[in-house]
């Protein structure tokens, strides 16, 4: 298969169950992720967690060569709200690794400092304010690499529902990474996000979620490390978000941006090992299929 050239499309190890989190799942080996990418024709990825590939710049650079991939950038989950020096420690650090193989983007999410996505303590209004500065601290840092900082809401961070949301794109400057799952998770409408600050959105992870079982997770009747156990992402055009609709809006509002192919999987024991490449091959065709009537 051979991705659109009307769009630029990208994967994440996500996707094969590579995950940070501690006891998340079956992690398969980078030359199986790697390879099974560029087989379905995909010629660029987001790096993973730290330490799944080399940090080191030109060992890295000659792995994703070895598969004909590029580099988009990388994730980088990081307690904003506390301890800004370490935090910048850490920024910086990745975004000299991420310009140093050819990266765009720094995906930054706000973690809480917990293990995993379950649990958020509530931040102090000091606190917040902290996060605000520390995150555009980090934008300077990866500007000075020539990187571009997005921030990424995400489910069990401090930047997660739709109040949190609107309250940090009216106290920063940087934009979003818009993740249609993560989003419709805390209760923001994508689509609609993307229609009322076309300007913001500076990165894109393409998500399709089970609208019942994100409902239970926003309730709080279900945490979401077992969400996605229980299936609650699908491949593009299975689930409840509407993606053509995301795709059309932004491409035909001038973005220029990466559409990263990212559906959270957490593989048990008994997982069969070609799933993840099914579901990716499944969103590829999908994609593929609305960018070529764009």
């Amino acid at each position: 298969m051979t991705a659109s050239s009307k769009i630029r499309i990208a994967a994440a190890p996500i996707s094969w169950g590579v995950c940070e989190v501690p006891g998340w799942g079956r992690v398969l080996d980078a030359p199986t992720v790697l390879g099974e990418m560029a087989e379905l024709g995909v010629n660029a990825t987001e790096l993973g967690p730290p330490g799944y590939l080399p940090r080191d710049p030109a060992e890295l650079r000659a792995l994703l060569g070895g598969y004909k991939l590029s580099l988009v950038g990388g994730f980088l989950a990081v307690v904003l709200h506390a301890d800004p020096a370490a935090a910048l420690a850490q920024a910086e650090d990745s975004a000299a690794l991420f310009a140093a193989c050819g990266a765009e983007v720094l995906v930054l999410a706000a973690a809480t400092g917990l293990d995993g996505y379950d649990e958020r303590p509530r931040l102090s209004d000091a606190e917040w304010a902290t996060l605000v500065e520390t995150s555009a601290k980090i934008g300077e840092i990866a500007a000075k690499h020539g990187l571009k900082t997005v921030l990424h809401p995400h489910v069990g961070t401090h930047v997660e529902t739709e109040p949190e949301v609107e309250r940090f794109l009216a106290d920063s400057a940087l934009p979003l990474c818009l993740d249609t799952g993560h989003l419709l998770i805390g209760g923001t409408d994508p689509v609609g996000l993307a229609k009322r600050f076309p300007d913001r959105i500076g990165h894109i992870h393409l998500k399709d979620v089970r609208a019942e079982i994100a409902e239970e997770v926003r309730a709080g009747r279900l945490g979401y490390t077992e969400a996605v156990g229980q299936g609650i992402y699908v491949p593009l055009g299975e689930g409840d978000v509407d993606v053509e609709a995301l795709v059309r809006f932004v491409h035909a509002g001038g973005y220029g941006g990466w559409y990263v192919l990212e559906q959270d999987t957490a593989l048990g024991e008994a997982s069969p090992v070609d799933g993840p490449r099914r579901d990716t091959e499944r969103s590829l065709q999908h994609l593929t299929e609305i960018a070529d009537r764009l």
